[in-house]
């Protein structure tokens, strides 16, 4: 009779140590999340953005790209170091100038940053971006110091508000790790790298490097080569950086042009039949309406 007694106490007191555990292994943290505070600007939407860096630049590019941002992304080959960057943006912003646009220098810059090391020619010991597949023994290798990081990346700064006083430059290490350099040389150069972001001035800095590092620990979130983030890695810290610097305005814009973007990636099995022609009427006719309300929307053509 006790036992019966103290078993139907149990019972009585079973869905609150429920609830109980439910708070508990609600409040449980299985992984550090990075705190980002926002931005102290906002992208607007369909605002022109220039991406110059290390092939994680490539991979944000192609997100901003596909949620209809008119993004210029690395437009002389992938650049992986300071001297690299800086030398992108002394060409490009001159050659913007010559075609006469309104403002040589976009108002949102990401510069991301691959490595310190770069290679000198011998014969002229400048630094080039490209070897151009000439000879190995044709250059030499040296490893930047955290002063000649930031006087290269505070150069294109400095350049970059001259053409254009209002630009917001923002920061990023790609977390890429380099194999070809040693899991511990290459920790040493990301170091490196994170030291000259600190010492430049009126920049922002986006962690892309330590949410992989930290929030994504975990080879699921690896390209194969376990060395590029995969593409769910990409997806989420796209996600992060929407958050941290997209205005409520470009949110918004993003979620009306999400399913045109995908009608007009559409690739019908029967193109010439009525059901098509209807889908392709309806899906010009959505975008002209997206364009009216946006006009500042790059121009797009339906295949």
């Amino acid at each position: 009779m006790e036992l019966k007694y103290e078993f139907c106490i149990f019972l009585c007191i079973l869905p609150f140590l429920h609830y109980l555990c439910s708070i508990i292994i609600t409040r449980m943290e299985f992984r550090t999340i990075i705190d980002i505070p926002h931005a102290s600007f906002e992208i607007m939407p369909c605002e022109e953005i220039l991406l110059v860096g290390s092939c994680f630049a490539d991979g944000i590019g192609r997100k901003f790209k596909e949620n209809g941002f008119p993004a210029i992304v690395n437009p002389y080959g992938t650049m992986y170091n300071p001297a690299s960057i800086l030398h992108t943006i002394e060409r490009l912003l001159p050659e913007r100038v010559s075609e006469g646009k309104q403002k040589p220098a976009p108002r949102i810059v990401f510069l991301t940053l691959g490595t310190n090391h770069v290679y000198r020619l011998k014969e002229t010991g400048e630094i080039v971006d490209n070897c151009e597949k000439r000879p190995a023994s044709f250059f030499e290798e040296e490893e930047l110091s955290v002063e000649k990081c930031a006087d290269f990346l505070q150069q294109a700064i400095d350049i970059l508000r001259k053409m254009n006083p209002e630009v917001q430059i923002v920061l990023t290490v790609s977390p890429i790790r380099y194999r070809k350099y040693g899991y511990h040389e290459s920790q040493l150069s990301k170091a490196t790298l994170l030291l000259a972001t600190s010492r430049t001035s009126k920049t922002s800095y986006f962690p892309a490097y330590e949410i992989l590092m930290d929030e994504l620990r975990d080879y699921r979130f690896y390209a194969t080569d376990m060395l590029h983030p995969s593409e769910q890695a990409i997806d989420y810290i796209w996600e992060r950086l929407s958050e941290w610097c997209l205005s409520p305005e470009a949110k918004s814009f993003i979620e009306e042009w999400r399913p045109i973007r995908q009608a007009l990636s559409h690739r019908p099995f029967h193109p010439e039949s009525e059901e098509y022609r209807h889908f392709k009427a309806q899906t010009q006719a959505r975008l002209q309406a997206l364009k009216t309300k946006y006009p500042q929307l790059q121009d797009i053509q339906f295949p």
